[in-house]
């Protein structure tokens, strides 16, 4: 007996982001469990394009968890019901024979549809910009050993920098907030000795960037970290606001 599946699917489509969209109905027939999420949306494309129909735009890239380009909100949850993993890592075991699957793409002001299940997130480029640059000086290359980095310290900076920004953050917060995102790429540097001279700089516009995009306040439910498939830490929001309250009475003096 065939262990493969046959699925509903109640796919986003819309235009672009000046048009209206609607959840557009599909059936997807004799999927291997072995499959991944992507690859199963591939398999609907092909038959949609056979069909002479418009295939689903959808992001993807690496494939391999890596990238963050793989973002889609499956049955009301970023990246769908598994922890710590993007789309591409989630498998078609993961759901049973004759279950229907939603799939939406990212909703925040932020993020606004490109087409169906694509979002246009430059936001979070425009972002990380306006952290402006990383003092470096000139000469010979320092000899590794020369900026001592203590473990505990290189370790959060490690974990920090684990963020791909996929956005899922973003996804799973009531306000949309990009608090865990931007609080993950200010840490990544603050934790370390080579970020320090524009520590504050950085924080301050970082974050006014973030506002000026339109993400939402922090609600502090945590489930931005709950979400995030790289695990990213709510300490880190907790670390930038420290770093944000120091440079704002820094300024003020």
């Amino acid at each position: 007996m065939s262990g493969n599946m046959n699925l509903t699917l109640k796919v986003w489509r819309q235009k672009n982001a000046n048009t209206d969209g609607k959840l557009v109905t599909y059936q997807v027939k004799d999927i291997s469990p072995d499959m991944s999420f992507l690859e199963m949306i591939d398999i609907l494309n092909e038959q949609l394009i056979n069909k002479n129909e418009d295939p689903i735009a959808f992001d993807h890239d690496c494939r391999e968890g890596i990238c963050g380009m793989c973002s889609l909100y499956i049955n009301g949850r970023p990246h769908g019901p598994k922890e710590k993993i993007t789309t591409c890592q989630l498998h078609m075991r993961s759901f049973k024979d004759g279950d229907t699957i939603v799939i939406e793409p990212w909703r925040a002001q932020a993020f606004p549809v490109i087409k169906d299940l694509t979002v246009d997130r430059s936001a979070f480029d425009r972002v990380i910009a306006a952290g402006g640059f990383v003092s470096v000086n000139t000469g010979n290359a320092q000899d590794a050993n020369s900026l001592p980095i203590g473990k505990e310290e290189a370790d959060l900076a490690f974990d920090a920098a684990a963020c791909i920004g996929c956005g899922a953050c973003v996804a799973a917060c009531k306000n949309a907030s990009a608090m865990l995102f931007v609080s993950a790429k200010v840490s990544q540097l603050a934790l370390l000795p080579q970020g320090q001279p524009e520590r504050y700089m950085r924080v301050q516009n970082m974050v006014a960037q973030m506002d000026a995009e339109g993400f939402g306040n922090c609600t502090n439910t945590g489930a931005c970290e709950a979400e995030c498939p790289k695990g990213i830490s709510l300490s880190n929001i907790a670390r930038m606001n420290r770093d944000f309250l120091v440079a704002s009475v820094a300024s003020n003096n």
